[in-house]
């Protein structure tokens, strides 16, 4: 594995370990942002904090690492619909600039690269069949 390719590892570690643990430490501000439309918004932020975790823990181990990579990015995905609320109700997130909401999005896609990048995701399984 290339340095760079460890640094990206290291990032999607870091920023999966840490929104993990903001699912509950901060649990209010976390569900503030789970669109009205998906029921269970308490049991859907812990299980997306406890799957954050997972995923991160995964990516540190090798023979997990694909797999963990792939879980994120379905993971990122599915959290998506979040962040466009966010940015339709920017005005319920007086403290976040705008500019800030809109930011996410394309930094989205950048963060789904890089966990497919780092973890190996988008490379094909090989078998010996």
């Amino acid at each position: 594995m290339t340095i760079g390719r460890r640094i990206g590892l290291a990032v999607v570690i870091a920023f999966f370990f840490a929104g993990g643990i903001a699912h509950f430490a901060f649990a209010a501000a976390e569900m503030s942002i789970i669109p009205p439309y998906v029921p269970y918004p308490q049991a859907v932020n812990c299980l997306v904090g406890v799957c954050e975790l997972l995923g991160a823990a995964g990516l540190l181990l090798p023979g997990l690492r694909r797999a963990a990579g792939i879980g994120l990015i379905l993971l990122a995905l599915a959290v998506t619909p979040a962040n466009v609320f966010m940015l339709q109700h920017a005005d319920r997130y007086p403290d976040i600039p705008v500019w800030l909401l809109v930011a996410r999005l394309p930094a989205q896609a950048l963060l789904l690269a890089l966990i497919a990048w780092s973890s190996g995701a988008w490379r094909r399984s090989v078998t010996n069949a």
